[in-house]
């Protein structure tokens, strides 16, 4: 499928999706407003930004400790944004939030308790169908190893080409920097449908990563990360020397 192609039959079946879905997403029962009521609510008027990790009022963004997973963090404007559909996301002025995630990402170790080489970390964000929180954060943790090894094998260059991950088809390039923002990068006319994942290439840069929601895809590119960190932890390696590998647990994706 040609990358022109990708982009329509993601829109059409998007489309579909709305129709027998009712655009409910993942997250119907839940609280969509959860994030921003711990962030503005209660790390913003406390003294010590508790529970928050980091409240950075200057430059705009909080990091979370999630309580999925040993290790993941999210990283949260303190500005009300619902999403990756938010137009401000495209301006200039706003704050790069995945360059602020990429600085914290010392954090993430810290919590496993192991060393993580970068080239095992990622950042995600899930399209608006694919979430079930209406304040935007950035998901901050380990890449699967079935993703690594799928994204070190393909030729991935600094022009877009298809990816297949878990079944979904990812659009993929090399950026140099996260400077523009990703979300800059991207810059599609409807960003709701778009899931963005981020993790640092084989020789130098970050591989930027783009899914479409659309039928049987709810553009979740968290799905690309473990949030047991699989790939570094010394006791699962253990297990595998031992022949007793008990595999991934699914995620607890917002």
């Amino acid at each position: 499928m040609s990358l022109r192609n990708y982009g329509t039959a993601a829109r059409v079946g998007f489309l579909a999706a709305a129709v027998v879905f009712g655009l409910s997403g993942c997250g119907k029962s839940h609280d969509r407003g959860a994030l921003w009521k711990v962030v503005h609510g209660r790390c913003a008027p406390d003294a010590a930004h508790k529970p928050c990790t980091v409240y950075d009022e200057k430059d705009g963004y909080a990091l979370l400790k999630d309580k999925t997973g040993r290790g993941q963090y999210l990283v949260i404007p303190t500005q009300k944004v619902p999403g990756v559909e938010d137009p401000v996301l495209l301006k200039p002025e706003t704050p790069n939030y995945f360059a602020e995630a990429w600085a914290e990402r010392g954090h993430v170790a810290q919590s496993y308790g192991f060393e993580i080489p970068d080239a095992h970390l990622s950042m995600a964000i899930n399209s608006r169908p694919g979430r079930t929180q209406d304040q935007l954060h950035i998901h901050l943790d380990c890449l699967t190893a079935y993703a690594r090894a799928e994204l070190d094998k393909n030729m991935i260059t600094e022009t877009w080409s298809l990816v297949s991950l878990y079944g979904h088809p990812y659009r993929a390039r090399i950026v140099p920097s996260l400077d523009p923002s990703p979300f800059r990068v991207i810059a599609a006319d409807d960003m709701s449908i778009h899931t963005l994942v981020i993790t640092p290439a084989k020789h130098g840069g970050f591989i930027l990563l783009d899914d479409m929601a659309h039928v049987f895809d709810h553009g979740s590119g968290e799905e690309l990360q473990d949030h047991e960190c699989h790939l570094d932890d010394p006791h699962h390696k253990t297990m595998i020397m031992d022949g007793m590998d008990m595999g991934e647990h699914p995620n607890g994706m917002m």
